[in-house]
């Protein structure tokens, strides 16, 4: 037997496996596969009777388009770090969906009109952007008002091995103080001021081992 009846034939090819499509984790939240475009980074799905939201950009492809689609779009699309961005301005332009940013980082979307703020930003009744800086000079973190209180995190809150909601120093850490000043400033706001029940990191999924979120305290 020749070693060419041992190879493939050449008109076979081999398919790539479909991409994984978003998993429900919290009633109405799901979360997107990570994305190499953010360096493995999880973008989240909102739905809310005022209008749904991206949180960061998953992989753009015809998997998690579809999915956005059949579930009536987004109104908005905000951005958590410089390191969220990924393909958002293909996405914004695809869904004609509002983009949110820390006025710090919308140098990065020059070809969007987006929406900035300063400190805190009311995205709707049941959902409010947060100024985190420390991670990136714009890092901010998602607030969810329902299921109890979510606080989505991006890079700003990272889970640990053991699964706790930290900070993470990191080569592309912009200023390790000013982020450590920002994780004291927000965990003065739950549950004094604001209850919380779960927090989605932004990144590390792999961590958490299957349960979607890191529940609080």
């Amino acid at each position: 037997m020749s070693l060419a009846s041992n190879l493939p034939h050449p008109s076979l090819s081999v398919k790539s496996p479909a991409p994984k499509l978003p998993t429900e984790i919290l009633p109405g939240i799901f979360a997107f596969p990570p994305n190499r475009d953010t360096l493995g980074g999880t973008a989240y799905l909102i739905f809310t009777n005022g209008g749904n939201l991206l949180v960061d950009s998953p992989a753009w492809n015809d998997t998690n388009r579809q999915f956005i689609i059949d579930r009536s779009g987004i109104n908005w699309l905000a951005i958590t770090h410089r390191g969220g961005i990924g393909q958002a301005a293909k996405i914004a332009t695809a869904l004609n969906c509002a983009v949110i940013i820390q006025e710090q980082e919308a140098y990065l979307l020059p070809e969007l009109k987006v929406t900035t703020f300063q400190s805190k930003f009311d995205i709707n009744d049941s959902i409010h952007a947060i100024w985190t800086p420390g991670h990136s000079p714009g890092s901010m973190c998602i607030y969810y008002a329902d299921g109890g209180g979510v606080l989505f995190t991006g890079r700003h809150l990272l889970p640990d091995r053991s699964g706790a909601a930290v900070p993470l120093r990191i080569p592309k850490t912009f200023h390790w103080p000013r982020q450590l000043r920002s994780v004291e400033a927000i965990w003065q706001q739950f549950p004094a001021q604001q209850p919380l029940a779960h927090i989605c990191p932004g990144a590390n999924a792999g961590l958490l081992r299957g349960r979607g979120s890191i529940a609080f305290p």
